[in-house]
């Protein structure tokens, strides 16, 4: 898939942060974008209007993916509107900040929750949507993990590991879906957002400036960043699924 005009992607989690990026980034490659919540319903009527500026069409669908009825309403929506789905972004996550040593603090609720949401919701979402993937004859499902699944890292254990089922499912169903649908994985190391203003509050200014310098690209990703390869893997691609490609400036990798 090289050309997203008249195509028809759908953004879970695309109110804020990176989920904008990425609904902005492919409106403006010619894509019609459905703008999935769960909550923040003001915000993503303004990711809405930001979309239709750049030339488009965009559909606002609420929902919550950890509830298959509601990504099952989501996807109809789309296909009622358009006729068509040619790309899924599985966006939407949730985690609890939690220091990994402190294990008493992880309650049972937060790890259903998270997984409900980074796990399940991408795989419900991506069995709602593949009918419609597959006969769009050239379907790309792109799930946003993070580089916490394979450094188990992060705001929380629960979260990492969610992270690693995220990167193994994304390989099952790379498989599963093949040839008519490619899936790959998009792995976000430190990404300067609201999620870590809300998570990190006073700490984050400390964060930010150590993982600058120890990134090989002294540089700390910004949703734009995310954006920019989720649009690559879509559009550049043709012969990629089953992967999880990093973005992180290269801070897995440092010596």
């Amino acid at each position: 898939m090289t050309d997203l005009r008249g195509s028809v992607a759908i953004i879970t989690g695309a109110a804020t942060g990176i989920g904008r990026a990425v609904a902005l980034e492919l409106a403006g490659r010619g894509a019609h974008i459905v703008v999935n919540y769960a909550k923040s319903e003001a915000d993503a009527r303004e990711t809405v209007a930001a979309v239709e500026q750049l030339g488009v069409e965009a559909l606002l669908a609420q929902g919550d993916v950890a509830d298959d009825a509601d990504c099952r309403r989501i996807v109809d929506g789309a296909v009622a509107k358009w006729n068509r789905i040619d790309v899924l972004v599985n966006n939407a996550g949730t985690t609890v900040f939690v220091p990994h040593a402190e294990l008493e603090a992880l309650t049972t609720d937060a790890w259903d929750r998270i997984f409900a949401v980074n796990v399940r919701g991408a795989f419900q979402m991506a069995r709602a949507a593949t009918p419609a993937l597959k006969a769009s004859g050239n379907g790309a499902i792109v799930n946003i993990s993070s580089t916490a699944g394979s450094t188990g890292l992060g705001s929380s254990i629960a979260y990492a590991a969610s992270k690693a089922a995220l990167d193994n499912l994304t390989i099952s169903l790379a498989r599963a879906l093949a040839p008519a649908v490619r899936v790959n994985a998009v792995a976000p190391g430190f990404v300067d957002s609201r999620w870590l203003v809300e998570g990190y509050g006073e700490k984050l200014d400390a964060i930010r400036k150590l993982v600058k310098q120890q990134t090989p690209l002294r540089e700390v990703g910004r949703p734009e960043h995310i954006a920019q390869v989720v649009a690559s893997v879509v559009t550049g691609m043709d012969l990629v699924t089953g992967q999880v490609i990093n973005v992180d400036g290269g801070y897995v990798i440092r010596g």
